[in-house]
C-alpha cells in the first residue's frame, strides 16, 4: 500500500494527526528533500527506508514502490504542503493503477493557508472577496492560455500565487495590466510556517522591490488582495443579533435600509 501525505506547510506540527500516524507506520519513506521539513522524519520508526526524491526520477521512485510492494512493506510518499496542488502525484497514482498497486490520498497544509496564518488573514471578507484564486506564473511548467495572471486579476479577488517568486517585476507588471491597481495590497511570505519565514508586507506594484530588497527569489507564495488590509469589510450575517438560522433565532429585528 502506498500513502500519498501531505506534510505541510513547514513547521513539523503542521502535519495531520493521520499524516503523522503513517509515517509511525512507514517501512519504506519518499520524500521531497527540496521541501519537506526534514524533522518530519523523527516520526519514522527506526528501521524504516527512507528516500530523498529530490535526488531521483519518476522512474526511479516508482520502482522503489514497486519492490516494497513486492516486500509487503507500506510506503509514505511525502509530499511538501498539499499533494493535490502542484504536487505531481496524478502521475504517480497512474503508474500504480497500471500495477495494480493500491494507494490511498492524506491531506496536507498548503503554503497559501500557512501564509495566511502567519499574517492572520482571513482571504474571504464579505464586501471585500468571496474568492481565493490559487495559480502560479508559467515557467518551465506551462499554463493553459485561459489561466492567465491577467484573466484572474480580473476578477478582483484575493490570490495565492506559487511557484512565481523569481519573477516578481513581471508578475506586477501583469497583476496591474489585468486590473489590479498599483496601490492594491500584497504579501510575500518566503518559507510560511518554517524557523526562517519572511513576511513582507507591500502592494502589487512594489512586489519586485519588496523581494529585492529582502533578497526572496524562491520558496514564497504572493498573495493579493484588498482582504490583506483587513479593513472595509461586513461583517458576517451568520452571527448577526438580527439574522436566524438553525440553531439560532434572532434576537433584534432585522435591520433596514433607510
Amino acid at each position: 500500500m502506498v500513502y500519498f501525505v501531505g506534510a505541510g506547510s513547514g513547521a513539523a506540527d503542521l502535519i495531520t494527526v493521520r499524516g503523522k500516524n503513517l509515517l509511525e507506520r512507514a517501512d519504506v519513506v519518499i520524500y521531497a528533500g527540496s521541501l519537506v521539513n526534514p524533522e518530519l522524519l523523527e516520526y519514522t520508526g527506526q528501521g524504516c527506508e527512507i528516500h530523498n526524491s529530490a535526488k531521483m526520477t519518476l522512474d526511479e521512485i516508482l520502482a522503489v514502490m514497486k519492490a516494497a510492494e513486492r516486500a509487503g512493506k507500506m510506503t509514505v510518499r511525502l509530499h511538501t504542503g498539499e499533494p493535490s496542488v502542484y504536487g505531481a502525484v496524478r502521475e504517480q497514482m497512474d503508474a500504480l493503477e497500471e500495477c495494480g498497486i493500491p494507494y490511498e490520498s492524506c491531506p496536507g497544509v498548503s503554503a497559501c493557508f500557512g501564509a495566511a496564518a502567519s499574517l492572520n488573514l482571513e482571504y474571504t471578507l464579505p464586501g471585500i472577496s468571496q474568492s481565493l484564486i490559487i495559480t502560479r506564473m508559467e515557467g518551465r511548467t506551462a499554463v493553459p492560455e485561459g489561466e492567465s495572471i491577467e484573466s484572474f486579476a480580473a476578477h478582483g479577488a484575493s490570490m495565492a500565487i506559487y511557484l512565481s517568486a523569481g519573477m516578481l517585476r513581471e508578475l506586477s507588471e501583469r497583476l496591474i495590466r489585468g486590473g489590479y491597481p498599483e496601490d492594491t495590497p500584497a504579501a510575500i511570505v518566503y518559507k510560511a510556517t518554517w524557523p526562517e519565514e519572511k513576511r513582507v508586507l507591500c502592494t502589487v506594484g512594489t512586489l519586485a522591490e519588496a523581494g529585492e530588497s529582502h533578497q526572496i527569489t524562491k520558496t514564497a507564495v504572493i498573495l493579493v488582495g484588498k482582504v490583506i488590509a483587513h479593513t472595509g469589510y461586513e461583517k458576517s450575517r451568520l452571527y448577526a443579533a438580527d439574522f436566524s438560522t438553525e440553531y439560532r433565532q434572532a434576537t433584534e429585528p432585522k435591520k433596514t435600509e433607510e
